[in-house]
């Protein structure tokens, strides 16, 4: 019989899984709806509209690399999640193989775009930007290969670790936005300088995928901790903290920028 704490541990973890699928399956809509539709109709420079330099039209190989990038990254984003339901494992096994393979590739796919954009173009906040999302990308690119290859072997618990560590690099695009869109509301962007070269910036340029290894490894070694009441208890305590946050940034980014996109992409 579980105990409180167990109880109170597994509801937090399961609260917090619903919470980043639903938020985040809502951004890769978005993705999909503004980004890529805008590079489908041929009106890529939409884009500069939210972020400014994005397009260029010079830089015709860096466009079709972060047009594959916000391609893949909006089908990952959308599928991600699917892959962590246990029943579609168990009853629909084939359906859980092939959309791991479409998943792994788009995660490929995506980290290559954005790498391919960074050595044609370079980010708009120049070296340490360029450093920070390079990493972001190789890692990403890393974790696939690892997926993918310990699945083909049969080693199914650390093919599961893996992806539990690629999930958590796919869905570090959009946390950016949400930890961005919470400053925003917090501090006015404090810290955030023209080109994204300010203090908060340089910070955001690694805290946005960085804390997500260390949540990811939580989850990964969730039995570990559950014999701790001590260590339960705070993964607890952080996973209602997150889940708390993504649910306040996503009502936020829903009235101000993914709604209409999203609407306006099934219309």
């Amino acid at each position: 019989m579980e105990t409180g704490v167990a109880k109170l541990f597994s509801f937090s973890l399961k609260l917090l899984k619903l919470t980043v699928w639903v938020s985040s399956g809502l951004f890769g809509l978005y993705i999909l709806g503004y980004y890529f539709k805008s590079l489908l109709f041929g009106n890529p420079s939409q884009w500069n509209d939210i972020l400014p330099g994005l397009y260029d039209q010079t830089t015709p190989q860096a466009t079709q690399g972060i047009g594959l990038h916000f391609a893949a990254g909006g089908l990952i984003l959308v599928l991600g999640s699917i892959q962590f339901i246990q029943k579609l494992r168990e009853n629909w096994p084939l359906i859980h193989r092939w959309v791991g393979r479409v998943y792994v590739f788009a995660c490929i796919l995506a980290a290559l775009g954005g790498l391919i954009f960074i050595l044609q173009k370079g980010t708009l906040g120049g070296l340490i930007m360029d450093i920070g999302f390079a990493g972001y990308g190789i890692l990403m690119f890393w974790f696939g290969l690892e997926t993918y290859r310990y699945a083909r072997k049969g080693n199914f618990e650390k093919h599961r670790a893996w992806a539990i560590r690629l999930y958590a690099m796919a869905i570090a695009s959009w946390l950016y936005r949400m930890d961005y869109g919470f400053w925003h509301a917090a501090t006015d962007l404090a810290g955030h300088g023209d080109n994204f070269s300010g203090p908060f910036d340089y910070f955001m340029d690694f805290f946005f995928y960085l804390p997500n290894l260390i949540v990811a490894e939580m989850v990964i070694r969730r039995k570990s901790l559950a014999h701790s009441t001590f260590m339960s208890i705070l993964a607890s305590l952080i996973f209602l903290a997150i889940t708390g946050f993504v649910i306040l940034a996503t009502q936020v980014f829903w009235e101000h920028y993914w709604g209409d996109p999203i609407i306006n992409f099934f219309r």
